[in-house]
C-alpha cells in the first residue's frame, strides 16, 4: 500500500497552497492524488482571475479575515516569479438609487477589512473606467488584480514537485474509506497519519465517507460566460462589476479584462444539475435527480434561493446575459459580444437542516482527518493565507 504522513485529497489550489504551507512548516512527506490528469481542472482552472480585495464579506468571517491577505500573498507569488498580474482595479456600479445603500455598506465592510477603496462620483467613475455607468456614486477598489489562474497551479506544482517533499498521483478517484488510516482509491488503497479532504465539488462527499459534514450538501451552480470581440475590447480597462445582492454569495454578471486582455461577460450563477454539468446535459450523472431534489427543497423554503433558480436560467439566453452586462457601461452592442467556451461549477454547500446556502469558508476535523468544505470564491484570492489557518489551526 502506498503511504505518506499527509495524504491530501484534491489537486486544485487549496490542495497545492495546504501542501505548500505544510513543507514550510516542516512536513516531509505528502502525498496528493487528484481524479484528473494535471492540477485545477474544475473549479480552480475555470474562474475569472480576479483577485478579490475583501469587499464584500462581513468583517469578522473567514472570507473577511484571508482574501485580502490572500490577494497580497498571490500579487507577490506573481511578482517573484514572473507570472501574468495585471493590477488593475474594479469598480462597483450602481444601476439604480435602490443600489446606493447597498454600496455605502459595501464601501463599510470593505473598510473594516482593512481594502483600499474608495466611494467616487460619475466624473472620478469615467476616468478611472470611462465606459462604466453608474447612479451618482460607485465604489473603486484599488487592491482588485487579475491573474492567469493556469500559470499559479502550475508554478506550485512545479515548486511542489521540486521540494522532493510532495508525491502527486493523478487520475486517482476517491472511492471511499478503506480503514481508519486508509483510503480507497480506483488505483488501490492509500495510507495516511494525516488526511486532507480538498476535493472542491466532491468535498461533502469524502467528508461524509469520514462521517463528517453530515448535515451539508454541496449543490452546483454553473457559471456561463461571453467574450467582447477583440477589437471591442478598449471598452473595458479593468473590472466593472454590479451592487450585489449581498444576502446571497453570487456577484451578478460583470465585465473583466483578464491577464491577457480578453474582456469576458458573466458569470451566471444558474442550479445545475451535475457536479461536472458544463453543457446542456454533458456532465449530467446518477446524481442529477437529487441534485433537483436538493434544488426543489431549497426553492420552497429559502426565499432567495428561490431568486436566483428564478431569474438565473434565463440567462442561458444570450438577451438575458446582455442585458445584466449593458447596465453596467454605456456602449455596448449585441454584436460586440462573441460565444466563449469558458465554463465553471461553483459548488455552493448548503445547510440541509437550516435549509440555506453557506455564506462563509467551512473546515472540519476528525480524528485524523482535515475537512474543507465550501472552498468557494474568493477560495483562489484567499488560498496561501486560508492555508496559514489551516495548517496553523488543523493539522498541529
Amino acid at each position: 500500500m502506498n503511504k505518506a504522513s499527509v495524504l491530501i485529497c484534491g489537486a486544485g489550489i487549496i490542495g497545492l497552497t495546504l501542501a505548500r504551507r505544510l513543507i514550510q512548516a516542516g512536513r516531509r512527506d505528502i502525498l496528493i492524488f487528484e481524479k484528473e490528469p494535471a492540477p485545477g481542472r474544475h473549479a480552480s482552472g475555470r474562474n475569472s482571475g480576479v483577485l478579490h480585495a475583501g469587499v464584500y464579506y462581513d468583517p469578522g468571517t473567514l472570507k473577511a479575515r484571508f482574501c485580502l491577505k490572500g490577494n497580497k500573498l498571490m500579487r507577490a507569488y506573481c511578482r517573484e516569479r514572473g507570472l501574468p498580474l495585471v493590477e488593475s482595479g474594479k469598480v462597483v456600479v450602481a444601476r439604480s438609487e435602490d443600489e446606493l445603500p447597498v454600496l455605502r455598506e459595501l464601501h463599510k465592510r470593505a473598510v473594516q477589512n482593512g481594502a483600499d477603496v474608495a466611494l467616487i462620483d460619475e466624473a472620478e467613475l469615467a476616468e478611472i473606467e470611462p465606459n462604466a455607468r453608474t447612479t451618482g456614486l460607485a465604489m473603486h477598489s484599488r487592491d482588485t488584480a487579475v491573474i492567469d489562474p493556469g500559470a499559479i497551479l502550475e508554478a506550485l506544482r512545479k515548486e511542489l514537485a521540486a521540494s522532493r517533499k510532495v508525491r502527486f498521483m493523478f487520475s486517482t478517484r476517491f472511492t471511499g474509506r478503506a480503514g481508519p488510516d486508509c483510503v480507497q482509491t480506483d488505483r488501490g488503497a492509500l495510507g495516511f497519519e494525516l488526511f486532507i479532504n480538498a476535493a472542491g465539488a466532491y468535498s461533502d462527499r469524502v467528508a461524509q465517507a469520514f462521517g463528517l459534514g453530515r448535515g451539508f450538501r454541496l449543490a452546483p451552480f454553473k457559471g456561463v460566460y461571453r467574450r467582447l470581440k477583440k477589437e471591442k475590447s478598449h471598452l473595458v480597462r479593468g473590472s466593472i462589476y454590479p451592487v450585489p445582492n449581498i444576502k446571497n454569495p453570487f456577484l451578478g454578471v460583470h465585465l473583466t479584462r483578464n491577464a491577457h486582455g480578453e474582456v469576458y461577460l458573466g458569470p451566471t450563477a444558474i442550479p445545475a444539475l451535475g457536479r461536472e454539468n458544463y453543457g446542456i446535459l454533458k456532465g449530467l450523472d446518477s446524481e442529477w435527480a437529487a441534485i433537483l431534489a436538493l434544488d426543489a427543497a431549497l426553492f420552497v423554503r429559502n426565499a432567495r434561493f428561490r431568486g436566483v433558480a428564478l431569474e438565473e436560467p434565463r440567462k442561458y439566453l444570450f438577451p438575458f446575459l446582455f442585458r445584466d452586462a449593458k447596465a453596467l457601461v454605456k456602449e455596448l452592442d449585441p454584436s460586440d459580444v462573441e460565444p466563449s467556451p469558458k465554463v465553471g461549477i461553483r459548488p455552493q454547500l448548503v445547510d440541509l437542516k437550516k435549509g440555506e446556502l453557506v455564506m462563509d469558508f467551512k473546515v472540519e476535523r476528525g480524528e485524523n482527518s482535515v475537512h474543507v468544505l465550501n472552498s468557494i470564491s474568493p477560495a483562489f484570492t484567499s488560498s496561501m493565507a486560508f492555508a496559514d489557518m489551516v495548517v496553523a489551526d488543523y493539522c498541529a
